[in-house]
């Protein structure tokens, strides 16, 4: 039996985690993506770019015992005009074909108005008198119905017996149960959302609560976000929660503590009260790597519900379970998706591939088994089983809600590109990176584009990643690498490095490699390679005989199928040393193993004449005639020669 388990423990560990596991990320990007349809005919709206939100006030009165979802608003929302002479103004809300919502008010200023609800999905109100640049005013719509089920924005569940309501707007839902502004484009300053609901519930949405008041049999809950949210992220829950506090900070002066508020079903209060007991050690490392939580004034917390997986409403992430993974991973997006939002779906891998990532350095820096190596395996297994997809998506890819929320491409790739920058960039300059981008004023609670991401880590690696984003990112495939590795005299070896591409779209994959050289009693030591170009060579130290080559141990790179094998060990004194570059010009250089010392090099035309001496590696050859030349190399190991051909 032991050998069984031991042997299963491996499989696993080489595929990549558990099987529940697994099930448990696919579950999650299904809820995250969560759309009925595979095609939604949506971009950007632009009857909605001529003004700015500032404000929703919302009201939704709604009972979990409707066995039909039903939905009553006053949704007041203050806007400024961006343009001159504004005379509607236009939201997005879902027109269903038959039972559409009922709209029974619409003011502006407190002034009643007419307007239009079209086949478009907009509600277009003429506004009473027209606006100018600068000019504020606030719109009040007064509506009721059955939101649309297409999406599964507004949802009815029950959980042992008892009804709970939970809405999930993500990408496209926000304006199936509430008329609003859905673009990636425009943050809603600040929000008070207000749910009426029977009084034997409890109601959950972003931001602190502030208040409750029963009036009847009904109960307003007033809940208050003081921070910048995208319409998707805005959500409500209600149903007979159990609240469990727990407490979120480093508890310094400058880190102090803040409230994690877990809503969770009373049946379940025992085990999900132990699987939670995480959240806070999680928080707080995430505090420590990338920097404050957001939303620190608020709260954090979690609210069971039944979708899939999670959803990371700001401040509350929706739950389905409480598995570690995905409790890292919804809380991760507070920072990357909640405080810096993609501002288009084509970025969305600066919401999920991140976040991704940062689940996976929970797993590394608190050694959760079977290990952040096997981690890494699980994602690249799964990238490299088709050979090409790009991260960053095409314009008709990102109307795909299949694949904007593609957990090959934007979680799984997306995750390990941000681990490749890490390796490629070294661990001090990536978390700073991460840290500047989090905090740079132009970004913090706005939206970001790839390009923004791009530019921050630039700024701290000192160079352009030009190359990097666009074989990584921008285009298609992995490369596949040959390794060959040779003893090379004493205290070195002769690494070979040739790369095939699966896709035609990158032309080659420059990377820092690791190779681990092996040698007797299982000594084994691990070198980097800068590679650059096919049959690169690189003359290593190695402080014995290698006898076993392994290539990138620690799963630094998306690739696949990849040879490692080590050649003969005889030293061959002529192979070791090279004569660069060959013809030459102005210069010559000869590159030879440390361990071999150079006396002198005797210079000879085709007549078998000396017409030069030199005793360095790299000379001027600037004085010799054209044509082909013979190199004398003496060294302390022997005396080798080379010809050469001078331009």
């Amino acid at each position: 039996m032991k050998k069984n388990i031991t042997y299963l423990f491996l499989l696993l560990t080489f595929f990549g985690f558990s099987q529940s596991e697994s099930e448990e990320f696919d579950r999650m990007v299904e809820s995250e993506m969560k759309s009925a349809s595979s095609l939604m005919q949506l971009a950007v709206n632009p009857n909605t770019q001529n003004y700015d939100v500032t404000h929703h006030e919302l009201r939704f009165t709604v009972d979990p015992d409707n066995t039909t979802p039903f939905i009553s608003g006053v949704v007041k929302t203050t806007f400024t005009a961006l343009t001159n002479n504004m005379s509607t103004v236009t939201f997005d809300f879902y027109k269903k074909t038959t039972s559409p919502f009922t709209i029974s008010s619409v003011k502006i200023n407190n002034v009643a108005t007419t307007f239009s609800h079209n086949t478009t999905h907009e509600l277009v109100i003429n506004l009473p008198s027209t606006l100018n640049s600068g000019d504020n005013a606030t719109a009040e719509i007064i509506y009721s119905g059955v939101p649309s089920t297409l999406e599964g924005a507004f949802t009815r569940g029950i959980h042992s017996g008892t009804p709970v309501l939970w809405t999930l707007s993500e990408p496209f839902g926000a304006r199936d149960w509430w008329p609003c502004k859905q673009d990636l484009n425009d943050k809603i300053s600040s929000i008070d959302v207000y749910i009426t609901a029977p009084s034997t519930y409890v109601s959950v949405s972003n931001g602190l609560e502030v208040s409750q008041t029963i009036s009847g049999t009904d109960k307003t809950t007033h809940f208050h976000h003081n921070y910048p949210i995208p319409a998707y992220l805005v959500a409500i829950a209600v149903t007979n929660y159990q609240i469990y506090n727990q407490q979120g900070g480093l508890g310094t002066t400058a880190s102090p503590y803040f409230p994690i508020v877990n809503y969770i079903y009373p049946e379940e209060a025992t085990s999900s009260i132990s699987s939670l007991a995480v959240t806070p050690n999680i928080i707080n490392f995430f505090e420590s790597i990338v920097g404050n939580y957001p939303f620190r004034t608020e709260k954090y917390g979690h609210a069971r519900a039944g979708l899939n997986g999670g959803m990371e409403h700001t401040t509350v992430s929706f739950m389905n379970s409480w598995g570690r993974s995905l409790i890292a991973h919804e809380m991760a997006h507070q920072w990357f998706g909640n405080k810096i939002t993609c501002g288009t779906w084509k970025d969305i891998w600066l919401n999920e591939g991140i976040t991704e990532y940062l689940a996976g350095l929970d797993v590394e820096y608190h050694a959760i088994p079977p290990g952040f190596v096997a981690w890494k395996l699980g994602k690249i297994n799964n990238i490299t089983a088709v050979t090409n997809g790009a991260v960053y998506l095409t314009d008709a890819e990102a109307l795909n809600v299949g694949r904007i929320f593609s957990s090959r491409f934007t979680y799984n790739k997306g995750s390990m590109v941000t681990h490749m920058l890490r390796w490629k960039m070294g661990d001090t300059a990536f978390f700073q990176a991460l840290r500047n981008y989090l905090n740079d004023s132009n970004l913090a609670y706005g939206y970001a584009i790839t390009t923004d991401f791009k530019a921050k880590l630039e700024e701290v690696h000192g160079s352009n990643l030009d190359e990097f984003f666009n074989d990584w990112i921008y285009n298609q495939g992995y490369p596949t690498y040959t390794i060959t590795a040779q003893n090379w005299g004493a205290g070195q070896a002769k690494i070979t490095v040739n790369q095939t591409q699966s896709d035609p779209s990158v032309t080659y994959f420059e990377m820092p490699l690791e190779i681990r050289l092996s040698g007797a009693g299982g000594l084994t030591h691990d070198v980097v390679v800068n590679h650059t170009s096919n049959g690169q060579e690189f003359i290593v130290s190695v402080p014995f005989v290698v006898t076993g080559v392994t290539f990138d141990p620690n799963k630094h790179i998306i690739s696949r199928n990849n040879v490692a094998t080590l050649a003969s060990n005889s030293f061959d004194l002529d192979q070791t040393i090279s004569v660069y570059p060959n013809p030459a010009n102005d210069e010559l250089h000869i590159m030879m193993p440390t361990s071999v010392q150079l006396e002198k090099v005797e210079i000879f035309n085709t007549l078998g004449q000396l017409v030069g001496q030199k005793t360095d590696h790299d000379f001027s050859i600037s004085e010799l005639a054209s044509g082909i030349h013979l190199l004398k190399i003496t060294t302390s190991e022997g005396v080798i020669h080379k010809n050469f051909i001078k331009k």
